[in-house]
């Protein structure tokens, strides 16, 4: 004689789906930024101060026009051991990174993640048109992964 299930009709799943999460939802706002005109010298200790590894630099009407970085900071204090000159008489102009890759701030967390894992990148300044309004980070994204571990991972 057949078993019969006593169990009722299945509920029907509603999967629940977490709004986009974007890359202006966890950047970061308040930003450490430098002029060109700055010397490599008070980069440094700006780094070591804000316990930061780079930035952005932007010119006196606020736009963007590099990214410099402890990498950067490495070729000079490389050039000055070899040249036998001091550290401090150098502008961040002349080490900075001028081809400056760039975030919108509605890029998606994922996609971010996947660009970040394409490129040697540490971080990209965040864009709404042409004004910088953050940066993130790869840390920023492993935070917000953190955050969604009990989400679903769709986008």
């Amino acid at each position: 004689m057949p078993i019969k299930s006593f169990q009722g009709e299945r509920a029907k799943t509603v999967r629940i789906t977490p709004a986009k999460l974007t890359v202006g939802d966890i950047m970061t706002r308040q930003l450490v930024i430098f002029s060109p005109e700055q010397t490599i010298h008070e980069v440094m200790k700006a780094f070591i101060s804000n316990r930061i590894s780079g930035g952005p630099v932007v010119d006196e009407n606020g736009t963007l026009v590099g990214v410099i970085s402890e990498a950067d900071c490495m070729k000079e204090i490389s050039d000055s051991r070899y040249f036998n000159l001091p550290i401090l008489d150098k502008s961040v102009a002349h080490f900075m990174t001028k081809e400056v890759d760039t975030i919108p701030a509605n890029t998606s967390v994922f996609d971010a993640a996947a660009l970040f894992s394409k490129s040697s990148r540490r971080r990209y300044p965040v864009m709404e048109g042409n004004r910088l309004v953050g940066q993130v980070s790869r840390k920023d994204i492993v935070i917000a992964a953190i955050e969604m571990k009990s989400h679903t991972w769709r986008a």
